[in-house]
């Protein structure tokens, strides 16, 4: 038999959950983020238009003068043709890591926001330990577990 010290014993454990994505979609950070990540897919998407605007321009010139070409020109044509798709496709995995790297870039200072809030509330309320039940399996909550997702909200001033 294990003697525990009375302390030890009379501690009460405190669970609690927050639906973390419940708390950031109603952040208006989170508004200001996809603006600003839109916008950014915009300009690349208008530039990835003209670029595909060029080659198809300059593909179907080659296609209607081909016959009339010498060999040169036509190796210099279809050389400029699989240029511009080079550039094409290598515009558009940068333009897919620029907004990749955007995103994670605008999403740090909102994810640590709602941990401090988060760290906050459990310290106020006395909670032993706090669980998101979305990105985690929680296979049974019983009724003692508290569901701090509106006091976390509170904290942050978000409805």
């Amino acid at each position: 038999m294990v003697l525990l010290p009375l302390g030890m014993v009379a501690q009460e454990i405190k669970i609690a959950i927050v639906n973390t994505s419940e708390v950031i979609s109603v952040m208006p950070e989170v508004t200001a983020m996809e603006n600003e990540l839109m916008a950014l897919h915009q300009k690349y998407q208008a530039e990835l238009q003209s670029l595909e605007n060029e080659y198809n321009r300059k593909n179907s010139d080659f296609v209607a003068q081909q016959d009339s070409l010498n060999e040169n020109i036509q190796k210099l044509r279809i050389q400029e043709i699989q240029d511009i798709q080079t550039r094409l496709e290598n515009l558009y995995q940068m333009a897919q890591q620029d907004i990749e790297k955007k995103r994670t870039d605008l999403s740090a200072p909102i994810q640590e926001k709602v941990m401090k809030a988060i760290s906050e509330v459990g310290d106020e309320n006395g909670y032993t330990c706090v669980f998101d039940p979305h990105p985690q399996i929680v296979l049974y909550t019983g009724k003692s577990v508290i569901n701090a997702t509106d006091k976390v909200k509170a904290k942050l001033g978000l409805k």
